[in-house]
């Protein structure tokens, strides 16, 4: 693994014309038993910068179960703070029946069941489960992913090597340029693209993607 429990990444979140807005940290919190399997419990977690929260209160949390054995996601939930809305969501996936669980929370719980395609992950377990692969210039792969009862299909294609000067330092890196589409094949977002450094820990060094919501880029300042 190029990751351990322990590790902690925290990043600088630029949002439109802000050229820092936020910070974001994703943690590996622990390994343990789960599900009858072993998985990593990783949790990121996004807030803004104070100047900013005083104009409108913002916070995020995502977690997942990453199965150390399998590499995919058993469970994953999300939880967020927008003003005075609060929301929460959870999705348990099936392996054996190929079907997942979601369960909604705005002060009232709503549920649904449906089919998942196998290697089937959640956001963040996709993100960690790249950090597994070795890659080269021009590889693809597609990625069924799951996000609010959503599967959405993620392409993924390899450029580079390519150098990144940043605050953190100087890295070869391996760009990643991500596309996604919903159940209905519609895109979603563009110039989505991850940049992973080209050794062993294979760091998510830094991430782009203009939403309807608004362009976002992350870059990974600090690693504990």
């Amino acid at each position: 693994m190029p990751f351990k429990v322990g590790e902690t990444l925290t990043y600088d979140v630029a949002y439109s014309q802000y050229l820092v807005a936020g910070t974001a940290v994703a943690t590996v919190v622990e390994k343990k038993p789960s599900f009858s399997s072993t998985a990593y419990y990783i949790v990121a977690e996004g807030r803004p910068l104070p100047l900013i929260s005083k104009l409108y209160s913002l916070y995020y949390k995502m977690d997942t179960l990453f199965d150390s054995y399998t590499t995919l996601s058993q469970r994953t939930s999300l939880y967020s703070e927008e003003g005075s809305k609060r929301r929460q969501s959870a999705t348990l996936f099936d392996r054996s029946s190929l079907r997942a669980s979601f369960e909604l929370n705005t002060g009232s719980v709503a549920k649904n069941e449906f089919v998942v395609p196998t290697g089937a992950q959640d956001g963040l377990a996709l993100l960690y489960a790249l950090r597994l692969r070795t890659f080269k210039a021009g590889d693809r792969l597609t990625v069924p992913v799951v996000d609010d009862g959503v599967v959405y299909t993620v392409g993924i294609e390899s450029t580079g090597p390519e150098h990144l000067k940043m605050r953190l330092g100087e890295f070869d890196t391996w760009k990643l340029n991500v596309s996604v589409v919903d159940d209905q094949r519609r895109p979603v977002g563009k110039n989505i693209a991850v940049w992973m450094s080209n050794d062993v820990r294979r760091l998510p060094l830094r991430l782009t993607a203009d939403l309807p919501v608004g362009s976002f880029g992350f870059a990974l300042r600090d690693v504990r």
